[in-house]
């Protein structure tokens, strides 16, 4: 499933038009996104938790050269499912 494939299934569920269920995800998703880079956790009950992770630096080996390299520390973004999320999975 993709963006709009979201988008299809929140018109055909809520009765919303197109245009008014893109923006509703567009708000969500950079609202998620905000706050993760504000450094916070977002929690969707029943779905799960979104949170920043650091990656602690660490060494590695350029694979065209074979040189080993430092790969610096590095924030991504972490996912736990709720129990819910894993029941129906």
């Amino acid at each position: 499933m993709n963006k709009l494939d979201l988008v299809e299934v929140v018109v055909n569920k809520t009765g919303l038009s197109k245009k008014e269920a893109e923006e509703v995800l567009r708000v969500a998703l950079n609202t998620i996104c905000d706050q993760l880079a504000a450094g916070e956790v977002v929690k969707l009950t029943d779905f799960g938790t979104f949170s920043v992770k650091v990656r602690q630096q660490r060494n590695g080996t350029n694979p065209k050269t074979g040189d080993s390299i430092v790969i610096p520390e590095a924030k991504t973004v972490g996912f736990k499912a709720s129990k819910k999320l894993k029941a129906r999975l």
